[in-house]
């Protein structure tokens, strides 16, 4: 069951990221900067850090509910949230040059392999 409810917030996820991320580069008037998913990305990661507080500081939020939550629906709005919770975690147990790393090595490997697919993609 609890897999099913990952899938709908999943679900639920995905359609937020599409129709957030659209209107706010409409909103926003510009094709030149991603708007959109610079508003996503910054509000899964307020949300992020808001639910994980309250399921693991205040005890409000269940442990099955936060799984269902911050894997489905945070899953699915951005995974830009978990990366930034992680790079913050190394910060908060004072690892700065893990955290330098994790941003470092993420987005050049990022960009390595996003242009490594591109380049698959035009072979085909």
């Amino acid at each position: 069951m609890k897999i099913l409810f990952i899938a709908i917030a999943g679900a639920v996820g995905t359609l937020t990221r599409y129709y957030l991320g659209g209107f706010v580069q409409r909103l926003s008037g510009s094709s030149a900067f991603p708007w959109g998913t610079f508003s996503v990305n910054m509000l899964g990661c307020l949300l992020f850090g808001f639910i994980w507080t309250l399921a693991e500081e205040r005890f409000v939020i269940s442990p099955q509910a936060r799984t269902i939550i911050l894997v489905g629906f945070m899953g699915a709005l951005t995974t830009f949230s978990t990366f930034i919770f992680d790079t913050g975690s190394l910060l908060r147990g004072s690892q700065l040059a893990l955290a330098i790393g994790n941003i470092a090595v993420q987005n050049v490997t990022g960009l390595i392999f996003l242009f490594l697919g591109i380049a698959a993609g035009r072979l085909i």
